[in-house]
């Protein structure tokens, strides 16, 4: 049966750490966002955030826990289902919400045809973007006018002659009906993975294959993180690994993601256990922010400022450093109207402890950077 939509969830302490950034020292607020004894939580990047000033919405996986030797802690033999939580204080408080896309056991609906339309430029749109579990069948769409309160879909997103799109939440809004997402397909052989540039100009009814950015790779490059840095300029970072090293690369678009250019690695490392995806946004003051998961020791969460559309990075800021193992991270990332930055993410304080969602809330100082303010 479904769960009522507004769950009581269990707000954790408050607490000040010290973030580094070179010689630099600022706090850090960590609050929790859900947290249940036995339950695994985890996955933010997989699924999204959207934020309205202080309104912050995030969306996150729920499973049961199970210490396992190898992998994810979670039971894969329970149910697994997806939740959103909302704050609207800036990331102190939080309530978890049931999806109103889901179905009665709890379960998303199989995608149909788009009719278009859909006004990306409302002033409380949102939209999802999530992969289907099951090989070869097309990837779901659905948007929001309410700030993830009620959500039209689930529509169609196209295979693009592709074995299996691994699509997650990143796209650039270009106007009112135009916008673009990127996306991870499989490579040629089938395996994970490779991402792509596609664009809708009729508000999601059709979807054009526009560009792959980077080579393929021999190992993967997966999960982008995208932000326009001017009218045609748009910047994506992406999760890499070639055997057991991790890393984020970054790649320039200069004609709206017609073509490609590598510009650097602003993150060497992202530890190991198959490393992390990043999230990367644009400041009020146009500075990057990108924000990582490390998984190694000391296990957290960690950070990187651009002042120059990210043709070079400033020190790594330790968001946090302790956590109790590699099953961490996964961050999705915000600014607040006070310039303070929220970052979601999964954690854990123990191998043998539950996972849970958390928030830090951090400031990245002042600075100035080459803004750029879409208007659609």
């Amino acid at each position: 049966m479904r769960r009522s939509a507004l769950v009581i969830v269990t707000l954790g302490s408050i607490m000040a750490t010290g973030a580094r950034a070179g010689d630099r020292t600022s706090s850090t607020e960590h609050a929790v966002v859900y947290r249940e004894s036995g339950r695994f939580a985890g996955w933010p990047a997989n699924n999204g955030v959207w934020s309205w000033d202080d309104e912050i919405v995030v969306g996150f996986n729920q499973g049961y826990f199970k210490n396992v030797p190898i992998g994810h802690a979670i039971d894969s033999q329970k149910p697994s289902v997806v939740r959103f939580a909302r704050s609207s204080d800036g990331g102190r408080r939080w309530a978890v919400e049931v999806p109103k896309f889901l179905d009665a056991n709890d379960q998303e609906q199989e995608p149909v045809d788009c009719d278009g339309g859909i006004d990306f430029a409302h002033p409380d749109f949102a939209m999802r973007v999530r992969m289907n579990q099951r090989r070869g069948q097309n990837a779901r769409i659905y948007y929001s006018h309410d700030r993830c309160k009620t959500w039209q879909g689930p529509y169609k997103l196209p295979m693009f002659d592709r074995q299996h799109i691994m699509a997650r939440t990143d796209y650039v809004v270009l106007g009112q009906h135009d916008l673009l997402a990127f996306i991870t397909a499989t490579k040629e052989d089938g395996r994970e993975g490779r991402v792509f540039c596609t664009r809708t100009t009729d508000g999601g009814k059709s979807w054009k294959f526009v560009s792959w950015i980077g080579p393929e790779p021999e190992g993967f490059a997966i999960m982008p993180s995208t932000v326009r840095l001017s009218p045609q300029g748009i910047l994506t970072t992406i999760r890499r690994r070639e055997g057991s090293e991790h890393w984020i690369d970054a790649y320039l678009s200069s004609d709206a993601g017609k073509t490609w250019k590598f510009v650097n690695r602003p993150v060497a490392s992202t530890g190991g256990s198959v490393g992390n995806p990043p999230s990367t946004i644009m400041l009020a003051d146009g500075r990057l922010a990108i924000t990582y998961g490390f998984r190694s020791e000391p296990y957290g969460l960690r950070a990187r400022l651009s002042s120059d559309h990210g043709k070079t990075w400033g020190a790594e800021i330790v968001l946090r450093d302790d956590g109790g193992c590699w099953d961490l991270g996964y961050p999705r990332t915000v600014q607040r109207k006070d310039g303070k930055i929220v970052t979601i993410y999964y954690f854990n304080d123990a191998r043998d402890k539950e996972r849970y969602i958390a928030a830090s809330i951090w400031d990245p100082g002042h600075g100035t950077g080459l803004g750029f303010q879409a208007s659609p």
